[in-house]
């Protein structure tokens, strides 16, 4: 969300004084110790898959969808058709950066999920195919976008403070005071999902209202590519909703890595498990992965869904040291997954996590939502259910409390000349939508 409201500003208003304060490391300097050594999650202080230049989405498999349908509200802020417009942007910007080092006819393809076969077979077993155009980048090639921008905006003039947690924001007259290490009459936060804590501390400190958001707890499934693989090629990512028989709780496929691996992430000291794939034919495995997620949110008396969800992950941390991961024949058995079932697995798990048991870990009423859809994805996908295959847990997407605007305020304007923008916001969450809310910022508001 920063680096894109900062291209767009910094190249149309060039007398604006433009600085960038980042509590992880340049893109080139983020690397993760437990992914490079093929090790469980080395619980850095800062940890460079969530934090750093670019933020999380420097290192999430690099899709950016075009769509209202799910990846943020953003809709509900600026109209459908705006909404659309400006990710639409993003996507050509993203084509442009690309284009300055590389040759444009290897800018990855756009898939679409619109008007295919497979929605009528998901209608069938009362599967619900989300609408979406895909540009699935990569990690590798949306990393290539990402240092080209960091590069555009040192070159026009950008200064970028890395390594720098901001801790507290203060206001004096008409300036607002950033950590005691700048002062500013324009303030933009966008802190990503993993900066919720900041964000509910500024909501706090100026009053800020805001409203509750969801929490989606659930596991990260992998599998054989050859399962998905006839889906993948036309679609590469499905999104796909479900609605439990058992709760009328609904079910979501989420973050779709065909030939990808899975990955540890860790947000404030808890470890949680996410995944990514790569473009480069070179680095691909012969797994997917996706998550299956359940949505969760509290109103009275407990409305944090943030600390409910975080609560389940330090549960399984404890029991698990971190990650844990367990054969799917394992868990509908009531089995603790061991070392020596792992050793003779048919699916090999691109991940070194602690086999264990999820069903000590996950709400029962999650891990029923979770099996059901499954069984369900088995009619779609023949093989969702052979005993071998992988779930991994625990993956928590937190949604920071959604902002309010300023009484007659503009979209995004929480104070006067303070802005919160991106999944900072718990408006976006997504790629797109998120860079996409940096260009209505920049187009509407600063510089004005």
């Amino acid at each position: 969300a920063s680096l894109y409201a900062a291209y767009l500003l910094a190249k149309e208003k060039k007398d604006l004084k433009i600085a960038i304060f980042e509590k992880g490391k340049a893109i080139n300097e983020r690397a993760c110790p437990a992914i490079k050594n093929k090790k469980p999650c080395c619980k850095c202080k800062v940890c460079s898959i969530m934090s750093g230049v670019a933020g999380a989405g420097a290192f999430s498999d690099g899709k950016f969808p075009i769509t209202n349908d799910f990846g943020g509200s953003l809709w509900e802020k600026i109209g459908k058709e705006e909404s659309l417009a400006l990710q639409e942007e993003v996507d050509k910007i993203n084509q442009e950066l690309f284009s300055k080092t590389q040759n444009p006819e290897d800018f990855p393809k756009r898939y679409s999920s619109k008007d295919t076969v497979y929605k009528k077979i998901c209608t069938q077993h009362n599967l619900h195919l989300l609408d979406a155009d895909i540009r699935h980048l990569g990690t590798d090639k949306a990393k290539i976008i990402f240092m080209q921008l960091e590069q555009e905006l040192i070159d026009l003039g950008v200064k970028f403070f890395t390594s720098t947690n901001i801790e507290n924001i203060t206001k004096d007259g008409l300036k607002y005071n950033i950590g005691g290490l700048a002062s500013t009459n324009q303030l933009v936060i966008a802190t990503g999902r993993s900066g919720n804590e900041l964000v509910s501390k500024i909501c706090e400190d100026f009053n800020i209202k805001t409203t509750s958001n969801k929490v989606d707890l659930g596991i990260r499934f992998e599998c054989p590519d050859e399962i998905w693989n006839h889906i993948t090629k036309d679609l590469y990512e499905s999104k796909i909703v479900y609605k439990t028989k058992l709760y009328e709780d609904e079910v979501r496929t989420f973050c779709m890595n065909p030939s990808g691996e899975v990955v540890t992430e860790n947000t404030n000291g808890l470890i949680t498990v996410n995944g990514h794939a790569f473009e480069d034919q070179d680095k691909k495995t012969s797994n997917i992965n996706f998550a299956l997620l359940v949505s969760r949110t509290f109103t009275e008396p407990f409305k944090d869904s943030t600390k409910y969800g975080n609560a389940i992950v330090a549960l399984s941390n404890m029991l698990g040291g971190g990650v844990i991961v367990q054969r799917y024949g394992d868990l509908i058995r009531g089995k603790r997954s061991t070392k020596e079932r792992m050793a003779n697995n048919t699916v090999i798990p691109t991940l070194n996590a602690e086999p264990g048991n999820l069903g000590d870990v996950l709400p029962k009423r999650t891990l029923d939502d979770i099996l059901e859809m499954i069984e369900k994805l088995d009619h779609l996908v023949p093989g969702m259910t052979n005993d071998d295959n992988l779930l991994y847990g625990v993956e928590v997407k937190n949604y920071n409390f959604k902002t309010k605007d300023m009484p007659e305020g503009r979209q995004f304007e929480v104070m006067p000349n303070m802005f919160i923008i991106g999944d900072g916001s718990g408006w976006t969450h997504s790629l797109s939508q998120a860079a996409a809310s940096g260009v209505f910022l920049a187009k509407n508001y600063l510089g004005k």
